[in-house]
């Protein structure tokens, strides 16, 4: 069975780019390379299926070289596909990257408000729905005081009027892409990235609309997260003090000390470590 985080989004329904105050194309020639850009990424679906994932990655390449650079919500879906195809070659930090270049775009169409319900995200294989359109719908449920000046008071409006349909395709992407991420990032450990899929999990935990197979991914991710985080840190910070020891053996052997005439203590509770003199010695 086919693993629901690597694989691309197909025929991923296409959202109207929010306009421009000065758009670089007309809306013939953006609906043109639009329409050229989703030739390019169906065939690279194709070479997905096919299981050539690097020819994939180049076609995909050509999908985001014709699709205009200001629609953010169909290179969200490319950057998410390229991150899938990397995760099939085990190509982890480039997975990562991809995945997180997805979610800077989907970032800027929905930017991260407080914890309410920020998004729904089925992260079932691909967005095959076909091609949906989203209206510019209104919510309008809460009275919203929008600041800055005349161009960011426009762009907070037109987040404002996202539809509901909108978001949930938004949303989904999202979804996918934090799972590719926290996957690569699981898979290249060491602890940053350990504690990054950790944050990344944790906010995947949140989505209501998540699929039950990643619930069950997610759910199992953050029980064996915390001690892997926890023994890559103690790793890391004793690899460091290590590291520490040796330096300053090096230039407290010439005065005839050493590191072994002070005790490091290390403090449970933080982490950290505390000095002292070895009066032993």
């Amino acid at each position: 069975m086919p693993d629901p985080q690597t694989i691309p989004e197909a025929n991923a329904p296409t959202i109207e780019s929010k306009p421009q105050t000065s758009p670089k194309f007309s809306s013939e020639e953006e609906s043109e390379l639009l329409a050229e850009s989703n030739a390019q990424k169906a065939e690279a679906s194709k070479l997905f299926s096919a299981a050539d994932y690097s020819q994939a990655i180049s076609q995909y390449d050509k999908a985001l070289a014709s699709c205009p650079d200001y629609l953010e919500y169909e290179i969200a879906v490319l950057r998410s596909n390229i991150a899938a195809c990397h995760l099939k070659l085990e190509d982890w930090k480039a997975a990562v990257e991809a995945a997180g270049a997805a979610l800077i775009c989907l970032e800027r169409l929905i930017p991260q408000s407080k914890p309410k319900s920020s998004g729904n995200d089925g992260s079932t294989p691909e967005d095959q729905d076909g091609d949906k359109t989203a209206n510019g719908e209104g919510e309008g449920d809460a009275v919203v005081e929008i600041e800055g000046d005349d161009q960011e008071a426009e762009e907070a409006l037109k987040r404002l009027e996202l539809s509901d349909q909108r978001k949930e395709d938004i949303s989904r992407i999202k979804a996918k892409s934090l799972m590719r991420r926290a996957r690569a990032k699981s898979e290249l450990g060491g602890w940053g990235n350990l504690q990054g899929a950790e944050e990344d999990y944790k906010m995947l935990s949140t989505m209501p609309s998540l699929p039950p197979q990643d619930k069950k991914v997610v759910q199992a991710a953050l029980r064996e997260l915390p001690l892997k985080v926890k023994e890559a840190r103690e790793k890391e910070m004793g690899e460091m003090m290590g590291k520490l020891k040796e330096l300053g053996n090096g230039i407290l052997k010439p005065f005839g000390l050493s590191t072994d005439m002070f005790k490091m203590t290390k403090d449970e509770k933080t982490g950290g470590y505390s000095m002292s003199v070895n009066q032993e010695n």
